[in-house]
């Protein structure tokens, strides 16, 4: 149900217009790193790889693309929560706010992809990163929290019966 109060509704399409834009270049970014980090992987043909394969210089910027990458998983996922937090506390229709989830939901998809390479395209012995994982769960759970709002409530009741 959308607001009828044309104010209300202005701030609204300028609040939905910001967080495209700004998602926009929030996937610029990752693609920038997915884009620097597979570079720096192009070495192995297959993963988990053998370290002792790589030339230290590949392994260094191996390491360093990774840690990049591994740096703005944690910033994304630091600004997706605060963004989940302020969407729940305005006071936007549920529709309006199931708007701006969906925008959220497009968005952790496919940043979710390339923040899923930091387990996938790994050497053969990688030291446990708590961190990293405290990190997934976040992403994890914010992901959880945009699907549950957009689904709604109501509908997750009436699917129990």
């Amino acid at each position: 149900m959308q607001n009828s109060d044309p104010a209300t509704s202005a701030a609204f399409d300028k609040a939905r217009t910001g967080l495209w834009v700004s998602l926009q270049k929030h996937l610029a970014a990752v693609y920038a790193a997915e884009a620097a980090f597979l570079k720096a992987v192009a070495f192995a043909d297959a993963f988990p790889f053998s370290p002792a394969a790589v030339e230290e210089g590949q392994l260094a910027n191996y390491q360093q693309r990774r840690a990049a990458l591994r740096d703005l998983f944690t910033d994304e996922t630091t600004q997706l929560e605060t963004l989940t937090r302020a969407i729940r506390t305005k006071s936007y229709s549920e529709d309006e706010k199931k708007q701006l989830y969906l925008l959220i939901l497009g968005y952790i998809d496919i940043a979710g992809s390339v923040f899923a390479l930091l387990s996938t395209h790994v050497p053969a012995r990688l030291p446990k990163d708590e961190e990293l994982e405290g990190t997934a769960e976040r992403f994890e759970r914010v992901r959880k929290f945009s699907r549950l709002n957009v689904k709604g409530l109501a509908s997750l009741l009436q699917s129990t019966k």
